[in-house]
């Protein structure tokens, strides 16, 4: 069996690399917190020291990191990743990261006789564990269809949304749209409370009309409608409001980069950025329910 590497051992990637382990994959296993790599030695993989030696001959390098400077840091910098693999092995960056970030990894990747794809993805902590991930894929037709067998371990959906860097693109503009459609879907449910209904019921109307969508069905920021919404558990994330935050950052700096407009979104940042300036980062992004009942 050839040789899996994962790096980075966070809230998504732990869940993720004992997905792979659980489908019978060789995996070799590094994170900065020991802890999170004895966690993973616990889900089946073997330990590293480093970056480096995690990637010692690996056909397959996963990476989930915070920013596309670690990405790159990683993969051809301080961490060695690219010198260490494999000749001709497939990178496999699934962090969230600027599209030009990733289209440079790209590039890098192919100077030293490798291949990278993008390939971030949705669906949260719950998805990562469970395996039912989506996955949005930049790179080569041929490089996606490689992937693919490791994508599906810790996923369900898998797209290819074309070129290097299309992933990330997908990945910013879905979460814009997530961000803003959150916000929208708060005031809606505080707009119904106020006006006399109660959270089941505009839930039970609107879940069936116009209005319905994921924030709402799945997601919903009023306590009561889903039980497994973090509402529910006194807005602990689930998906955090930095994370959001980040996101929409992200998009908005690809949108200055693109010349496109997005008014919308640039008031979904500075919502979640209000809201993380006030100390509230580390709640989930359905907590301007809260925001607007004047609770927080």
């Amino acid at each position: 069996m050839a040789k899996l590497t994962f790096i980075g051992l966070g809230n998504m990637g732990s869940g993720m690399c004992a997905n792979l382990c659980k489908a019978g994959m060789d995996v070799t296993a590094y994170d900065l917190s020991p802890a999170a790599v004895n966690q993973a030695v616990a889900a089946g993989a073997k330990p590293a020291a480093s970056a480096e030696a995690a990637a010692a001959g690996a056909a397959m390098v996963i990476t989930m990191l915070p920013a596309g400077s670690h990405v790159l840091d990683v993969y051809f910098d301080t961490g060695r990743v690219a010198q260490a693999a494999a000749p001709g092995a497939l990178l496999i960056d699934c962090s969230t990261i600027a599209v030009e970030d990733a289209r440079q990894a790209h590039i890098k990747a192919l100077d030293a006789g490798l291949t990278l794809i993008d390939a971030p993805v949705s669906g949260g902590v719950a998805a990562a564990e469970a395996g039912t991930l989506t996955f949005m894929v930049g790179g080569e037709a041929a490089d996606f269809a490689r992937a693919q067998p490791v994508l599906s371990a810790m996923g369900k959906n898998l797209f290819h949304a074309g070129g290097a860097g299309n992933g990330q693109a997908a990945k910013i503009a879905n979460n814009m749209l997530l961000g803003v459609s959150m916000i929208a879907t708060c005031e809606a449910f505080n707009l119904a409370e106020k006006l006399g209904l109660d959270a089941q019921t505009f839930f039970d109307i609107s879940s069936k009309a116009s209005g319905q969508c994921w924030s709402m069905t799945t997601y919903c920021p009023a306590p009561g409608p889903v039980p497994t919404a973090p509402s529910n558990r006194d807005y602990q994330p689930g998906f955090s409001v930095a994370m959001m935050l980040k996101d929409l950052k992200l998009a908005m700096g690809a949108a200055a980069g693109a010349q496109a407009d997005t008014d919308f979104g640039k008031a979904a940042e500075a919502a979640y950025q209000a809201l993380a300036d006030d100390g509230h980062g580390a709640r989930d992004f359905s907590v301007p329910m809260l925001k607007l009942k004047g609770e927080l």
